[in-house]
């Protein structure tokens, strides 16, 4: 399923750009009050980006796999109902 994993990319890259926009605007926001937090008492932003984007991939990759298997059911339902459909009821006993 080519399709799923194009979407897991683009929901990837949303997500990049998301956690970009929301650091850029808490980076205005800081400037704008005029108060500097030492380097030492800011938590690592790198470590719980890398941890949040983890999480995301993780329930990505798990919701690609249940769509996955969604759409390989229902292609086994409807080639059953197409060679159901051509076949005589008579004949499938």
């Amino acid at each position: 399923m080519a399709s799923s994993g194009y979407c897991v990319q683009a929901a990837v890259l949303m997500l990049m750009l998301a956690v970009q926009l929301l650091c850029l605007g808490a980076a205005d926001a800081d400037q704008e009050t005029g108060t500097v937090i030492p380097a030492e008492s800011r938590p690592c932003v790198d470590c719980h980006a890398f941890e949040f984007m983890q999480r995301a991939l993780q329930d990505l990759k798990k919701t690609a796999f249940n769509l996955d298997a969604r759409t390989e059911t229902l292609v086994l339902r409807a080639e059953r109902r197409a060679l159901c459909d051509c076949m005589p009821t008579n004949s499938l006993r």
